[in-house]
């Protein structure tokens, strides 16, 4: 199923994504985002997600709402990570906000070309489902660098954590990230659980969008129930010999 977005929807979605800059972007930031924003406000409200529909959002006005709902779940995310214990003190509210905001903002191309333009080729087209293809008057860059970039270029600054969370949204997909994920060392760890908590959002979000747009293609007529006990119990199993494991496994050395 292609999922499409009325222009009454798009419109509303880029009112709201302009909200979250209002409403959690501290000046003199935000005036400049809103700037930025207004500027390229056609390009950015009518761009997909994505080249090809096999990936989430690739349809116009998919990227405004893809990137609203990464910014949704990123604060539910927030939620649940700082209810299990996690130090929600390493980094502010507004940088994540400003990170789900601005995290594939690469994706719009540069000041005068668009990363996305219309398929021309009408078997790429129909065959492979590209409703858009790259533009090669683009220069190469990862999404991620390009956002950065954007964002420098303008003027808006952003923090450490926001530079960390931005550049490594896409987890371990991404093999340049691992320098930022997989150190070994205590030292080399991301500080704040920022970039963690960006990327579960990214990835649910995307995860539920190709749910939306492609599983109903499938005609699943059965939906498989799992029933949870109707009382769980807190209490740890009790050994009727506590030791006997212990002794069994020095017997077996």
């Amino acid at each position: 199923m292609e999922m499409k977005l009325s222009a009454e929807q798009i419109q509303k979605n880029w009112n709201i994504l302009l909200g979250y800059i209002d409403v959690y972007i501290e000046s003199p930031r935000k005036e400049k985002l809103l700037d930025f924003y207004n500027k390229y406000s056609e390009r950015l409200m009518l761009m997909p997600a994505a080249h090809k529909k096999e990936y989430h959002s690739a349809f116009p006005g998919g990227y405004v709402d893809h990137v609203i709902r990464v910014i949704n779940g990123a604060t539910d995310l927030y939620s649940v990570w700082k209810k299990h214990g996690a130090d929600t003190d390493t980094f502010t509210f507004e940088e994540l906000i400003f990170s789900a905001l601005n995290h594939d903002l690469g994706k719009m191309g540069d000041d005068e070309n668009e990363s996305y333009i219309p398929q021309t080729d009408a078997w790429r087209r129909d065959k492979l489902g590209e409703d858009y293809t790259f533009n090669t008057k683009l220069s190469f860059a990862s999404v991620p660098d390009r956002s950065l970039f954007l964002l420098m270029s303008h003027d808006i600054k952003y923090t450490f954590n926001e530079m960390v969370a931005i550049q490594t949204h896409d987890g371990l997909y991404d093999e340049a990230n691992k320098k930022y994920l997989m150190g070994y060392m205590v030292e080399q760890k991301p500080r704040t659980s920022l970039p963690f908590i960006l990327h579960q959002a990214d990835l649910m979000a995307a995860r539920i969008e190709f749910e939306e747009e492609w599983l109903p293609k499938f005609k699943l007529d059965k939906k498989v129930e799992v029933k949870a006990p109707s009382k769980f119990s807190t209490k740890a199993p009790q050994l009727s010999n506590p030791n006997a494991p212990f002794a069994n496994l020095l017997n077996n050395i």
